[in-house]
């Protein structure tokens, strides 16, 4: 049987996400991403802005663009979601009328920003839905949430616990803001951006909610544009302090970084595939490797950390490519 056949029995399988999402507001900047995206393959994500990317009063021409690109031979793998206006904006509804219309078929998500409760996001979804069904589209576009008011916060396991949610991301800067000057501006980046109780505090409960209910935690963006690499440090601080497994980018230097930082090393994509194989001859009973004792707790570890591996580009040995993943 495969991994998530046998491994997760009675429970619901995790999301999978590629480890970067790339953010792109202007019909340029969307151009590039869907270029390097068919260059690098589906390695990241890549999301079309409506909130922050359209201008005042040209909101419904921003989303028929982003819709005619969605649609597009550019789009070659399908991964690209859109971001839509807040629900509290007037043009929210607007936004999933025309996108889920016109390219809900190959859409890969919507995100949501600045929610404040769970029936928030329930109202969204339900209209997401709604447009998707008149539109005779068979399929649930998959709900992705931007975490960044107290509100929010509070209700983190309730949101990550609906079925369309996949994704719950972290609003740095604006949850900063919301403290009026009790959080400094400092703790907008790094390092403090890790250090400062709050900002840790807010970060492990969206985390821990993630992993409750097997949705993908994804971490804010790294704002210092002019070097990148700081980007990809923060994703591995992100990953290895706070269980995050994925990373906003606003600029395309920070996406070899991100995946970069997401990528596990060949020592453990060794290890685990021998455990793997080894496991899937003994039917999936316990085995002893190198003196250790494994059983489906760990088999569970080694084949997240495999799928991680395969969502990076990272090469895996033939025959764990050809077993688990053709």
């Amino acid at each position: 049987m495969h991994p998530s056949e046998v491994l997760f029995q009675g429970e619901a399988i995790p999301v999978q996400l590629p480890v970067c999402d790339h953010y792109a507001g202007s019909e340029k900047l969307m151009r590039k991403s869907l270029a390097l995206q068919q260059e690098l393959g589906p390695v990241f994500d890549i999301t079309f802005d409506c909130e922050d990317g359209a201008a005042v009063g040209r909101e419904s021409e921003h989303a028929e663009l982003c819709a005619q690109l969605v649609n597009s031979p550019l789009n070659a793998h399908n991964r690209v979601g859109v971001r839509i206006h807040d629900p509290a904006h007037p043009n929210w509804r607007e936004d999933v009328d025309v996108l889920v219309r016109a390219a809900g078929a190959r859409l890969a998500y919507v995100v949501v920003p600045k929610v404040s409760d769970v029936v928030e996001v329930a109202r969204v979804t339900d209209h997401v839905n709604q447009v998707a069904r008149n539109a005779g589209i068979a399929r649930h576009i998959p709900i992705h949430v931007l975490v960044e008011t107290h509100a929010a916060l509070e209700q983190a396991f309730d949101i990550a616990a609906l079925v369309q949610v996949e994704c719950l991301s972290f609003g740095l800067m604006d949850f900063v803001s919301a403290h009026h000057g009790a959080i400094p501006g400092e703790a907008m980046r790094s390092p403090q951006q890790f250090e400062h109780p709050l900002i840790r505090r807010a970060m492990l409960e969206i985390s821990a909610a993630c992993h409750r209910h097997g949705k993908v935690p994804s971490h804010n963006v790294s704002t210092d544009v002019q070097a990148p690499q700081r980007a990809g440090d923060d994703a591995l601080r992100a990953r290895s302090e706070f269980g995050y497994l994925r990373k906003w980018s606003i600029h395309p230097g920070q996406i070899a970084p991100i995946v970069a930082a997401f990528r596990p090393g060949a020592e453990e994509i060794g290890a685990a595939s021998q455990i793997l194989l080894a496991a899937h001859e003994n039917s999936w009973a316990p085995i002893r490797h190198e003196g250790q004792l494994h059983d489906r707790a760990s088999y569970r570890y080694y084949w997240s950390l495999l799928q991680r591996a395969q969502a990076t580009g990272t090469p895996l040995p033939a025959n764990v490519e050809a077993l688990f993943f053709a």
